[in-house]
């Protein structure tokens, strides 16, 4: 069963959470933090991007960067940004999006959970990024930025977080620059924080990593180095626990990522059409955008019409939890098969666009003629992630986009 505690975390004062609260690390290049954090000393973006503090063009791996992060984490706590509770809490993170609210449990994952596979993973990881998030750990000595995991729902936990939102002041509550609210509850009984530890000890068997993988390794990692360094630990020292914030899998939506092509390996337009025919129904759809509206249909933007492809029987295996998802079905019959793209992770002439940009977003890289073809995917959905890692299998690349992104920064967890 899935071990979850409640910790000691530095929050942000409520005057400031919402100017330091700030996207995750990755999901910006060094330019966008400099413009998003400038004119914002509370940003903690000057943390974990402490390269935009750092002079211009410099290596965001060099050592001057992680010792800035360093000073930056101090002298956000010395000013008093940063001020810890004074005693173990869980707390509520909640988001709002497009009326829709997800409500999720801040604790202290295991690391004996993330090694002994209780914490299920979907994803690769890649060592050089692990290590960038396992310096900024060690050098910090905390968890600055959450993971995003779910779990199989528990009524009695969705009771307890309801009760909480309904009858408790939220500690913070902003609507973010992107329109997404995101609201804060600490959870100060200490006979509810009892009772939830019990509940996640009895009732969830594991959990999963939606969103983080690369994050969620390093922190395992940093605290399995430092049970080495301290032969003596116990096991309930901070470092055996890293920070994540644990949504009820029924509440989550995972959102369509999708693929543009920069050319059709050498097909013409009728073709590529004609190829696509011995796999796919092939409609065309018109100018209008197209977005398929369920599993095993995509649709297709080229040379200025969009199409919809059906995904004929026989051409997926329903068995196969890996074989039966729409990338996969993509991947095998047209990217590789028709275009020649044999390695998703390192071809340059695709590129993936998450759906959170909405189909436009191909239809506009297409006609700049930046690249030739766009294919739209239907999301994955939540059974289908839990399926592929329940039986210890990995997602192709870029499969899952959730939105919105965790704001870091709300809360962290320390390991001293």
């Amino acid at each position: 069963m899935a071990t979850i505690k409640p910790f000691k975390g530095f929050r942000p004062t409520k005057n400031i959470a919402q100017q330091l609260a700030s996207l995750p690390y990755d999901v910006m290049n060094s330019q966008e933090a400099a413009q998003m954090a400038d004119g914002n000393p509370y940003s903690l973006l000057h943390i974990t991007r402490s390269e935009i503090d750092c002079p211009e063009g410099i290596d965001v791996h060099a050592d001057e960067v992680y010792d800035k992060a360093v000073e930056n984490y101090s002298k956000f706590k010395e000013n008093g940004w940063l001020v810890q509770d004074d005693k173990p809490l869980y707390y509520i993170y909640a988001q709002t999006m497009e009326g829709r609210t997800q409500y999720g449990i801040v604790g202290a994952a295991s690391v004996d959970d993330y090694l002994n596979g209780i914490i299920k993973k979907h994803e690769l990881t890649r060592p050089d990024k692990e290590e960038d998030r396992m310096i900024h750990v060690r050098i910090n000595e905390a968890n600055i930025e959450p993971v995003f995991f779910a779990y199989p729902a528990v009524e009695e936990i969705d009771t307890i977080v309801d009760n909480i939102v309904k009858n408790q002041e939220a500690d913070y509550d902003f609507t973010a620059e992107d329109g997404f609210g995101h609201h804060f509850w600490a959870i100060t009984d200490d006979a509810i924080n009892a009772k939830l530890e019990e509940l996640f000890t009895t009732k969830v068997p594991y959990t999963y990593v939606a969103d983080g993988h690369h994050r969620t390794a390093a922190a395992a990692l940093v605290g399995a180095e430092k049970r080495k360094a301290n032969p003596d630990y116990t096991g309930e020292e901070e470092f055996n626990y890293f920070l994540a914030v644990h949504f009820p899998d029924d509440q989550l939506k995972i959102i369509d990522y999708n693929r543009v092509v920069k050319d059709l390996n050498g097909h013409s337009k009728d073709d590529f059409l004609k190829l696509l025919a011995e796999n796919f129904e092939v409609k065309e759809e018109g100018a209008e955008i197209y977005k398929p509206a369920t599993l095993h249909e995509f649709s297709m933007y080229l040379d200025g019409k969009w199409y919809s492809m059906t995904a004929k029987k026989g051409t997926y295996d329903d068995n196969d939890p890996i074989g039966v998802l729409d990338v996969t079905i993509l991947s095998d019959l047209v990217l590789n098969k028709l275009l020649g793209i044999e390695n998703l992770r390192t071809s340059k002439r695709i590129d993936f666009v998450g759906g959170i940009r909405g189909l436009g977003e191909l239809s506009k890289r297409v006609d700049s003629g930046e690249h030739e073809v766009a294919f739209a995917l239907y999301a994955v959905s939540m059974k289908q992630l839990i399926d592929i890692a329940d039986t210890n299998n990995i997602m192709p690349p870029k499969t899952t986009w959730f939105e919105p992104k965790l704001r870091s920064g709300l809360v962290i967890h320390e390991l001293k």
